[in-house]
Parts: C-alpha cells; structure tokens; sequence
C-alpha cells in the first residue's frame, strides 16, 4: 500500500542527478516508493571517489530504490562535465528508451561547511566584499549549471515525446537568503527553470523549481544541526512524485513550488507522518 497522497508511477522512467545524498537521494526513494524505474547519478562511488570525504555512494541510493518498491539503477557522472552528462542521457534513452522525468538535484555550494566556517574561511553571512570568488563559482556550477547541462541534454528526448516533467531543486528566495553567494545560485536557478519553460511549454514539457525548507540531509545531521530541521529527505521526493503524477502539473511551469504547500495540495505527508509548514527565511544557513 502506498501512503496516501503517493501515486503510481510503475510506467515511469526518472533520472535523478545529484542522488547520492540529500534532497536527491529522497526523490529517488520517493520515485521508487511509487512504483517507477528510476536512475540516480552523481559523482560518489562505492567502488570510486567520493566528494568532499563523504560516506554515501551512488549504488546505496539505488537499493534504496528497491527496497521502496521501484527498480533502481546507478550510473556514475560528474554533471559538471558536458560531455559526461550527454553519455550518461544517452546510455539512459539506449537502455529505458525515454525520460519522463528529469530532476537536477545537484549542490556543491555546501561541500566543506561543517556547520561555521567555509573551506576558504568565511562564515555564513559573510560580507562579498571580504570573500573571493572561487566559492561562487563553485557554487553556480554546480547549481545552476549542472541544471542547465542536463536539461540540455534530456529536452530534445523530451520535446520528441511531447511531454516530461524537468525539475531544478532549489530554494525560496521571496527573501534575501542570508549569504549573497547562497542567494545569487538558488535565484539563478529559479531563473532557469523559469526560461526553460517558457521555451519547453509549446512542445508540451514542463519545467518547474523544487524548494523544501530546511531538510535533515545527513551533512545537517552530523553538524548537530538535525533538530533546526524539519523536513526529511523523503518530504521532497514525495512532492515531486505527486507532480510526476499530476496531469496537470503543467499549471505550475515555471513556477517555484515549495514542499509543504505541495503536502497540502496532494495530501502527502512526510516520513514520520507530519506535515511540515512553508519555510520563511531568517537568516540562518540552508543546506
């Protein structure tokens, strides 16, 4: 039995990049948990690197998918790379013959920040003017970048189709976020999913941004910041399930769909069975 507010997705085939933690590793769980063929991407291996010392792998969040119920499948890429992300889109329309459904979840803006200071130093919040750049450019290209890359290289399966579903996890930014480097690659890429469906919308795909609140990612958790957090993983990938199932997702193109009013609209609820309300910014650091 699936939770309420779930739906069957068992004809679907999904690509999930940036799946080996996180946000992306609950929308994977969650895509499985509805039944559909879903493949996770990144750039963590069992059997290779990991990025930024972390204990996850790719293979972890396929078996994930299994024990959810759908049919999980790995395929390592680093989706900062153009050429790696087109081989690993290719592979995937060579094995399953189409996408339905293709969500960048991919975030490197984070990777080093143990909870108070940046690899270069600086802490949340820290003004521009006294930071380099090179943590900003990380930040966009593997953010908005890696977003774009992979819609570059599913549209055109897409566009054929006629249909599909391209979602960009990002976050709310009604607010000013806090940090202006956070900011400027989750406005950035709010942005995109905007462009992109105005461009994608007369071919019958839909592209959309994704934005939890504050979710309990295992980098949250092991910073002693779990109990600031009020989303699981799953919450997410619930919320983007019921879009997958949702005839009439492409209402919300190019919008900045946030979890908890998706809870509310579809009726899901997350892991524990609560329903946690919309974010509001205050300051504090996203993860």
């Amino acid at each position: 039995m699936r939770p309420a507010g779930v739906p069957d997705l068992s004809g679907k085939v999904c690509l999930v990049a940036g799946a080996s933690r996180g946000v992306g590793r609950g929308i994977a769980r969650a895509l499985g948990e509805a039944g559909a063929t879903v493949v996770v991407t990144a750039r963590s291996s069992e059997t290779g690197a990991r990025t930024d010392q972390r204990s996850e792998a790719l293979e972890d969040t396929a078996r994930e998918v299994d024990l959810a119920g759908g049919r999980g499948h790995h395929y390592l890429c680093d989706h900062t790379r153009e050429g790696e992300v087109d081989a690993m889109v290719r592979w995937v329309l060579r094995r399953f013959g189409r996408i339905d459904v293709a969500v960048s979840s991919v975030w490197g803006g984070n990777e080093g920040y143990d909870g108070v200071r940046y690899p270069d130093g600086a802490a949340w919040g820290t003004a521009f003017w006294r930071r380099g750049l090179a943590p900003l450019r990380h930040g966009m290209e593997t953010g908005p970048l890696a977003g774009l890359l992979l819609a570059r290289a599913v549209a055109p399966a897409m566009v054929s189709a006629r249909g599909g579903l391209l979602a960009l996890v990002s976050f709310g930014t009604e607010a000013y976020l806090g940090d202006l480097f956070y900011d400027l690659a989750k406005s950035a890429t709010n942005r995109l999913a905007l462009a992109m469906a105005e461009e994608l919308k007369p071919h019958g795909v839909t592209a959309l941004a994704l934005a939890p609140g504050l979710v309990r990612t295992e980098r949250v958790v092991e910073a002693g910041m779990g109990g600031e957090a009020g989303e699981s993983p799953l919450y997410a990938g619930r919320a983007l399930a019921a879009l997958a199932g949702d005839p009439a997702a492409a209402e919300r193109a190019g919008q900045v769909v946030h979890v908890a009013d998706l809870a509310a609209a579809y009726g899901f609820t997350d892991e524990d069975g609560s329903r946690p309300e919309r974010y509001r910014p205050d300051g504090a650091p996203p993860q």
